[in-house]
């Protein structure tokens, strides 16, 4: 598997895998936190421009999409019922899914991050189960509560690399 920045010849197979996901998201419990279509094309096609948006491929099939940068995240200056370990440069994940055909693909993604940035905070619904047992198996810690742009809680992790 390899890692490289997306481009809009990308975008049907990032659907598709972002369709696996909610469908998978749904099935595990979690219906909501990304509905039936988020993330939106048009938030894709953002991070594209902003150029911080990612493909994991291999044998030349995209096996998982995420939004990455080390510009920080606004919703990340307040956490509840916790704190962050530390005030440092830190890397964000969002928006990681995979379609589920290859085995350990978010690990990878998530690997790849932190190698770049040395400290990741990442967030997830807290019913995305599946999602938070990959982040405990990575080695990441909780650390409290933070609230999405449109207010929704979310459990914020963090990762020293």
């Amino acid at each position: 598997m390899h890692i490289r920045r997306s481009t809009p010849a990308d975008l049907p197979a990032m659907e598709e895998i972002y369709a696996a996901a909610r469908a998978y998201m749904a099935e595990q419990g979690n219906p909501t936190q990304w509905g039936t279509a988020n993330p939106r094309r048009e938030w894709l096609e953002q991070d594209m421009a902003e150029g911080v948006s990612y493909v994991c491929v291999e044998d030349g099939q995209v096996v998982a999409t995420f939004m990455f940068t080390t510009a920080g995240e606004p919703t990340y200056s307040s956490i509840e019922d916790g704190a962050w370990p530390d005030d440092g440069p830190y890397g964000v994940v969002h928006r990681i899914a995979t379609g589920g055909a290859r085995k350990g693909a978010g690990a990878f993604c998530l690997n790849w991050c932190l190698e770049r940035c040395g400290n990741l905070r990442i967030d997830t619904h807290r019913d995305n189960r599946p999602m938070r047992a990959l982040l405990a198996k990575l080695g990441f810690a909780y650390c409290g509560i933070i609230y999405v742009e449109d207010g929704t809680p979310r459990l914020a992790y963090y990762r020293k690399g």
